[in-house]
């Protein structure tokens, strides 16, 4: 069954942010009901499942303010204005972790968290890696290991690797054949 978003919405900044904004939406549905909601509205986003051609992916560990704690994860990063997704891929790859990608694919897209976020996820898989180097951004604390995709497959089994957007670019990545 197809549920409609009703029959009017209407719009309210509530805070705006350096990388998203904050938005407060009322929402008449089909049947006459007023609901609200608070949306924060994101440009969107790209995960990299970055391959090192030996059998081995390059996660990153990630200190996390939003969860009080270091995170593995994929390297990942905000949409730039203007920027196409596959050279953020590839930009954020080095930014992170050091890795210049000869290649750069993508595997798919899919909404973060759809009842909070409009930002959608795109992920690509990057090979060919060569060493340049990281370039991180002022306050980011980011380790980058590369590791054995055994390993990566029981880090998420274990619930040491719990970040989803990774779990999802692993499984789009093995479902292409491509682990």
């Amino acid at each position: 069954m197809m549920v409609g978003m009703g029959t009017g919405v209407e719009r309210e900044i509530i805070h705006r942010g350096v990388r998203f904004d904050l938005e407060r939406l009322r929402v008449t549905t089909s049947a006459g009901d007023e609901v609200v909601r608070e949306v924060v509205r994101h440009p969107g986003a790209v995960v990299i499942v970055a391959l090192d051609g030996a059998g081995g992916v390059v996660l990153i560990r990630n200190q996390r303010p939003a969860v009080g704690r270091a995170v593995w994860e994929l390297p990942a990063g905000t949409l730039e204005p203007g920027e196409a997704p596959e050279i953020t891929a590839g930009r954020e790859l080095e930014e992170e972790t050091g890795y210049r990608p000869e290649r750069v694919e993508k595997l798919g897209e899919f909404y973060t968290t759809p009842g909070l976020t409009d930002e959608l996820m795109r992920a690509f898989v990057a090979r060919g890696l060569t060493l340049a180097g990281q370039r991180l951004e002022a306050g980011e604390e980011i380790e980058a290991e590369v590791v054995p995709l055994e390993r990566a497959w029981a880090m998420i089994d274990s619930g040491e690797l719990m970040d989803a957007k990774s779990i999802v670019a692993l499984l789009l990545a093995h479902r292409k054949g491509l682990l």
